[in-house]
């Protein structure tokens, strides 16, 4: 017992020093996860290439690759763009007085007085999207000036995530020896076995979630294509694949297809489209796909995955939902040997004993 008190005290240390440092972890949270992924990459090229490469040069082969990976998944947005852009343009003045004509009546309907005048506001954005890219930098670096924090966080995880990408992958297999040094003698091998089961169950992990993309790539590109949307293969492919950022992904493929449904249409049916389509996709991820791929593999129940999402990402937020399955998995498994411990322990067995011998007795 004072075993495990000793753990759970530390454990409840650590989860509280994280969880106040949550905003400057961030970005080492992030790239301890993707150190975590790829240093088996780094070892299967030493021993590729039998160790005659520096390890510093595979390190960042390895990093450069995972980073040409990321802006793969970005660059799939530039064909959006480009054939988008121009329609936006010609078809925005056009879908404001469309909106501006079905929303006026209804307004008159409702007894209201006011009147939606799109006139401005067309006026403006014709302007903005004809503007020189020249024009947009003094405005945009207002913006940052305005929202400093913004900009800082986000500068902190395009410097910091690298370059602690690198050193976490450099050092991965000194950093892990020196910490289970920390580990007392007398409790190396249930550490050792509670690591072990861990790894096991976050590949479990990893693998599901890459067969949660890879399906959901299919799904978005397929119904958008029988839509008929001529971008359904790039956006259903970056939907797809950016859901591993949960809502962040899901988030702006929903944008991009609604927009690109909006400009090819002119009409009601994009958002029908769009609501059909992701709809469907977010319940089949929600309810089906996760907790079956991801949630069965680790031996978390569909419940379970859904709460541990939403305790999570109210807990740390944007990491907190980006770590809540794996902590999750590796919780489950502590709680799992808990449980053993517990059912085979003297205090379990005394009070089975006790209750069969009180039963005669109360019969």
């Amino acid at each position: 017992m004072t075993r495990l008190a000793a753990w759970l005290g530390l454990a409840l240390v650590l989860v509280l020093v994280f969880w106040l440092l949550a905003p400057v972890l961030a970005p080492f949270v992030v790239a301890a996860v993707l150190a975590y992924i790829l240093h088996p990459l780094v070892l299967r090229l030493d021993a590729l290439f039998k160790h005659r490469l520096p390890h510093t040069l595979v390190v960042v082969m390895v990093e450069v690759l995972a980073i040409l990976a990321m802006l793969g998944v970005l660059l799939l947005l530039v064909p959006i763009l480009v054939r988008e852009w121009p329609l936006l343009k010609q078809q925005l003045p056009v879908l404001l007085d469309q909106l501006a004509a079905s929303i006026n009546p209804l307004l008159n309907q409702l007894g209201l007085s006011f009147t939606l005048d799109v006139r401005d506001l067309k006026s403006q954005l014709v302007s903005f999207l004809s503007a020189n890219r020249e024009d947009w930098w003094a405005p945009f670096m207002s913006s940052l000036k305005m929202g400093g924090s913004a900009a800082l966080a986000l500068l902190g995880y395009v410097v910091l995530v690298p370059v602690a990408l690198y050193y976490l992958l450099h050092d991965w297999p000194r950093m892990v020896s020196r910490f289970v040094e920390l580990v007392p003698p007398g409790w190396r091998g249930p550490f050792d076995s509670f690591m072990q089961e861990s790894d096991l169950v976050l590949g479990e992990y990893l693998r599901g979630q890459l067969l949660v993309m890879l399906a959901l790539a299919v799904f978005y590109s397929l119904g958008l294509h029988l839509f008929g949307l001529d971008l359904a293969l790039p956006i259903g492919v970056f939907t797809g694949l950016a859901v591993f950022v949960p809502y962040l992904g899901f988030g702006v493929g929903l944008l991009l297809a609604l927009l690109a449904g909006l400009l090819q249409f002119a009409s009601a049916d994009a958002v029908v489209m769009v609501a059909v389509v992701f709809g469907l996709g977010q319940l089949i991820e929600s309810f089906v796909l996760t907790p079956r791929l991801v949630g069965e593999r680790i031996g978390l129940h569909p419940l379970v995955v859904i709460l541990a999402l939403m305790a999570f990402g109210q807990l740390l937020g944007f990491v907190g939902v980006l770590i809540a399955l794996p902590a999750s998995a590796v919780l489950l498994v502590g709680l799992r040997r808990l449980r053993r411990q517990y059912l085979s322990s003297d205090l379990y067995q005394k009070s089975g004993v006790n209750a069969r011998d009180q039963g005669p007795d109360r019969a």
